[in-house]
């Protein structure tokens, strides 16, 4: 019995039936004589479990078989996902300001509070988490903790954040320590730390 091609399998048992290959080997069509639409598939498919919807143009033109107009029409179509797919409860980290709006909770504590903010590879965000709760000038804080919820989630990258109660927003010497220290971790686990944000009830810093 022969196997169903893509487009034939989705007509006959619908779309949610076809795998991810599979439908990336829709959108893209057909291969060229060096290398098959299926491999192309199977290479996107390695980026897109990386970056998620956020790959660019750029990094989807290198694969072996993407030409202009098929990466065009890719980039064209997770551009219109983002705009209009993308769940309400789920905010897009773009910047600091897009990290702080999830921060309101911890601003004006007595304590500080240690927050990870986890993020897919479309810089969505999965969760936020209160990881250390700490004395008004200390946080006991060890990135095993810290990327223990991050590879939980499998996240592509986390914000880590603390709160000064004392109002002061300028980073310590440990606060510099710490995000050095988490980004070097980052690296070797392959998750990205975008940066440490420092709040307080009238500001914030990153660091």
């Amino acid at each position: 019995m022969n196997k169903l091609m893509p487009r034939e399998k989705l007509v006959k048992y619908g779309v949610g039936n076809l795998s991810d290959v599979e439908l990336l080997h829709l959108l893209i069509g057909s291969g060229n004589r060096q290398v098959s639409a299926a491999e192309i598939a199977k290479q996107i498919l390695v980026l897109l479990k990386e970056k998620g919807s956020s790959i660019t143009y750029d990094e989807l033109s290198c694969i072996k078989g993407m030409g202009q107009a098929k990466t065009s029409e890719i980039i064209a179509l997770f551009e219109l996902g983002r705009r209009y797919l993308m769940p309400a409860d789920r905010p897009i980290i773009r910047d600091t300001d897009d990290a702080v709006a999830q921060l309101d909770n911890i601003r004006d504590k007595k304590q500080e509070y240690f927050v990870v903010l986890t993020l897919d590879g479309a810089n969505r965000l999965i969760s936020n988490q209160v990881v250390f709760q700490g004395t008004l000038n200390q946080s006991l804080v060890h990135p095993r903790e810290i990327f223990a919820k991050a590879i939980e989630d499998r996240a592509a990258s986390i914000v880590v954040a603390h709160n000064h109660p004392s109002g002061n927003v300028e980073p310590s010497d440990e606060d510099i320590v710490i995000t050095q220290k988490l980004k070097e971790a980052g690296q070797l686990l392959g998750i990205k730390v975008l940066e440490h944000i420092i709040v307080a009830k009238e500001g914030y810093t990153s660091t």
